[in-house]
């Protein structure tokens, strides 16, 4: 009895140190995440002051934007695999040093070409970076009330990071200087991979280990690169143009071309397993629509409370605390509390709907409207529903996943993420563009009634665009909540869902070890 109770304890000690570790490498894994989503606002603040020092032209300012979402957009799949087939945790701190040796190449840059191409730079061990984190986690946090929590944090840093990043890039760019928009990435990355390394241990088995899928990569690559070069080109030269609708052909011919391919190679860059699974389809959608709605509400708050409402840039970043805070607290105090109990759907859709409400408080937005009676309850609602939403979202797309796929099914997610982005600003803003045009158009006279006037029906012709956009973001939101709602049908995480393929593959190792029993037994 007693060595019986000896080694039992031994046992129990090496998962506390196993818990532990775990707990020290979500820490680094939420940094390296904080940095990457920082970076997709915080040079937005900071563009205008950059563009000045370095002789940009009106021209050629969306390329410090658009050279990283393209680099980052269209490598993320290969990213992912790249994790899958090489390490994730070699491809994180790879990932890592490099996105901090671009920032430092960014913040350092004496003319437009260094600034251009530190930004591609940066979105390619972006790529790199993203689905290892979101991997990593995944396959490290297998308890369901472990990953709950893990999750939880993850999702909070994944919907609110965009507004801190808004904050941050206000403070740095007018207490210091843009450039520190590049270099506060440097500590981020170095700490975050100097963790990585001693503390993070990547399960061992996990590799795929198959040779890369080379026509793959490359019409995967081109696809998403042609998708996000598309939107981006809409929202400055219009959809009707003729490069954009070129762009748009393409990305249908390349993805499905892409499509083909994967079905027909032994080992696909992308295996449908992946995507054809109902729940991941089902997430994989409603995030990007969610994604759509939510970078397009950034964009028109940032320009209502700066030039409507004449918000210095760290009082706007002050302005979105609220939403971060609420998005915080319903990604860990509802989401991880409720993962376990409930269904994800359940989760996700009323999560989506509440974000849809909080957009739809927003639509009220006059020239004068307040910031306490208008502005911080719709951004407070719409904090709480996408951080519940955010974090199911994230574990689910990720769970129960072999493992030598955790890194193309991470980076779909980011994908999804990062095309709902590009779509959303472009889509949005070309409403809202279209929307304050025929505003202005129609109170022609009442422009001309003086300065003063004119000033007034700007303001006015800009919040009517604003909140038409916004209307279309509502849809948008409602549509991601009835998606997961009726396409996403697991159970709780870590319950079996009957008829499913753990089922059955539980039921058959319950029926292999009932045969071994001995005849007495039976």
């Amino acid at each position: 009895m007693s060595t019986t109770l000896e080694s039992g304890s031994s046992r129990s000690a090496s998962p506390d140190r196993g818990a532990s570790n775990r707990w020290k490498a979500l820490v680094f894994i939420a940094l390296a995440q904080l940095m990457v989503v920082l970076d997709a606002t915080i040079v937005n603040i900071a563009l205008p002051h950059a563009q000045v020092d370095l002789h940009i032209s009106d021209a050629n300012k969306q390329w410090v934007i658009t050279a990283y979402a393209l680099a980052f957009g269209g490598l993320l799949l290969f990213g992912g695999r790249l994790g899958d087939l090489l390490g994730r945790k070699r491809m994180f701190v790879t990932g890592l040093f490099g996105f901090a040796a671009a920032s430092a190449v960014g913040g350092a840059a004496a003319n437009e070409a260094m600034l251009l191409s530190s930004r591609a730079a940066q979105g390619i061990f972006g790529a790199m970076l993203a689905p290892a984190a979101l991997s990593l986690l995944a396959t490290t946090f297998i308890d369901p009330k472990e990953r709950a929590k893990a999750f939880g944090i993850f999702g909070a840093i994944a919907g609110g990071g965009g507004a801190v990043g808004l904050l941050l890039g206000g403070f740095l760019t007018e207490y210091l200087n843009w450039r520190w928009t590049f270099f506060v990435n440097i500590p981020f990355a170095i700490i975050a991979a100097l963790g990585a390394f001693f503390v993070i241990r990547e399960p061992a088995g996990g590799r795929n280990r198959n040779p890369l899928d080379i026509p793959g990569v490359v019409l995967a690559t081109l696809g998403l690169v042609s998708l996000v070069y598309g939107f981006t080109r809409a929202e400055s030269d219009g959809w009707s143009d003729t490069i954009t609708i070129g762009l748009f052909v393409a990305t249908v011919v390349l993805l499905a071309a892409f499509a083909f391919v994967e079905s027909r190679v032994k080992a696909p860059l992308l295996p449908l397993r992946v995507v054809t699974d109902r729940n991941r389809a089902g997430v994989y959608s409603s995030l990007g629509l969610a994604i759509i709605g939510m970078f397009g509400l950034f964009l028109f708050l940032t320009y209502y409370l700066q030039v409507v409402q004449g918000y210095s840039a760290v009082k706007t970043g002050f302005a979105f605390l609220p939403m971060v805070a609420a998005m915080i607290t319903g990604s860990t105090q509802i989401g991880a509390r409720l993962m376990n109990r409930v269904p994800a759907r359940l989760l996700m859709g009323p999560g989506f709907l509440l974000g849809a409400i909080g957009m739809l408080l927003l639509t009220r937005l006059e020239v004068g409207s307040s910031y306490a009676g208008v502005v911080l309850p719709g951004m407070v609602l719409l904090g709480l529903g996408m951080g519940t939403a955010f974090m199911p979202a994230m574990s689910l797309a990720t769970y129960g996943i072999e493992p030598r796929d955790a890194g193309v099914a991470s980076a779909m997610v980011n994908t999804s993420q990062q095309v709902g982005g590009a779509i959303g600003t472009a889509l949005l803003n070309t409403i809202a563009a279209s929307a304050t045009g025929t505003y202005l158009a129609s109170h022609h006279a009442a422009a001309a009634a003086g300065a003063a006037g004119q000033k007034l029906v700007q303001a006015q012709g800009l919040v009517h665009g604003y909140t038409t956009a916004i209307w279309v973001a509502v849809g948008i939101l409602a549509a991601a909540s009835a998606i997961a709602l009726t396409a996403i049908n697991a159970g709780r995480p870590g319950a079996v869902t009957v008829g499913s393929s753990d089922t059955k593959k539980a039921e058959g190792e319950i029926e292999e070890e009932a045969a071994q029993l001995p005849v007495s037994m039976h």
